[in-house]
């Protein structure tokens, strides 16, 4: 150890943002680990490295007794005076223990903890990155997949797509680019973990946000999704601005903004509703693309009876009750609906009231 050391523990304080004296501080630390391992472990020591040449000392703290039970931890009256004839019973006695060659053990203990603080900081700059990303879209690409674990390619380090986040019936294959929704970020004694989604609603919402410039604005609000991944989602959207019509501009012109967006989830459906404060309306609505005839709500259990023409019953319904159970997952209300023809046998046997 020597003045080279601390330029070089200087260097990298530039390149790597990692403190000297954080290191330092550690290596100290390491160092006390390391002399206890190899020449004695009960004693209390305490190692220094003089910041400006890199010299390393070793100094052992004894207490000053009558009588010595234990060479490692006292020192006698006695001899405590002849380090200095001031020292009483009680004080503390430090002395230098330097062996002789702990140098080359220093040099191995230095290299050790310098690369894992290099690795530290490393990990810490890449969580603190990611985690300011938690919510929002990522684009990686498929590095490997291993026990039905998709994981990503994301520059400095990897993302993991579990099987619970991706989309059922899509398939992986590596190099595949994707545009994925960052979930969680988590500390790990391995370094952060990057935990990805490409079924959560979140993706929708970000993806609408890169192609809707009105949506970027403030001008085209979402108001909620609902979504089965791979098959289908419905949006609800709004506009603060009169002249803006929020459904036209997610679609954008010919469709263009709504295919990439479909395109990305390879194929998945998109339903783009209007939401309204009257949740009568609204309800209608969310059963795009069935028309609706009439809406029979009742507030206090958040329930609605929707009518729609007898043709368009299986439409409004859905494929095994799909475009029924997004369109109330979309609006938080119970949906039950009735075709025309259904509502007026109930109408006749006085099952409604008028």
């Amino acid at each position: 150890m020597n003045a080279e050391f601390i330029e070089a523990l200087e260097e990298i304080e530039k390149s790597k943002g990692i403190s000297k004296e954080t290191i330092l501080d550690a290596l100290e630390a390491a160092l006390i680990s390391s002399y206890k391992k190899n020449f004695g472990t009960s004693q209390n020591v305490e190692v220094i490295i003089n910041r400006e040449n890199g010299e390393i000392k070793v100094f052992a703290k004894k207490t000053v007794v009558e009588e010595v039970s234990n060479p490692s931890l006292e020192i006698s009256l006695e001899d405590s005076r002849k380090v200095d004839d001031k020292y009483e019973l009680g004080d503390t006695v430090i002395l230098e223990v330097t062996p002789k060659n702990f140098g080359r053990i220093a040099a191995q203990t230095a290299k050790q903890v310098v690369i894992q603080r290099i690795k530290d900081a490393e990990r810490e700059v890449i969580y603190n990155e990611f985690v300011n990303r938690e919510n929002e879209i990522i684009t990686g690409m498929v590095q490997r997949i291993s026990k039905n674990n998709v994981y990503i390619d994301l520059g400095k380090t990897e993302g993991i797509l579990p099987p619970t986040e991706q989309i059922e019936g899509e398939v992986y294959n590596q190099g595949d680019r994707l545009k994925l929704y960052v979930l969680e970020v988590k500390k790990t004694s391995k370094g952060p973990q990057i935990i990805l989604s490409r079924s959560h609603p979140g993706l929708i919402k970000r993806l609408f946000e890169l192609e809707v410039p009105e949506i970027q604005e403030g001008i085209v609000e979402i108001y909620a999704i609902s979504r089965e991944a791979g098959s289908r989602t419905k949006i609800a959207v709004y506009s603060k601005d009169p002249n803006v019509e929020p459904v036209g501009a997610c679609v954008g012109l010919k469709g263009s903004r709504v295919k990439a967006i479909v395109d990305e989830l390879n194929g998945e459906k998109i339903d783009i509703v209007v939401w309204s404060k009257d949740i009568k309306e609204f309800i209608a609505n969310s059963l795009s693309p069935s028309s609706v005839t009439k809406v029979e709500v009742d507030e206090k259990n958040k329930s609605a009876l929707v009518v729609v023409p007898d043709y368009q019953l299986s439409l409004a319904i859905g494929k095994e009750g799909q475009n029924a159970r997004l369109a109330a997952k979309l609006t938080n209300w119970k949906i039950d609906i009735k075709s025309e023809s259904q509502y007026q046998e109930l109408a006749q046997d006085g099952d409604l009231e008028s």
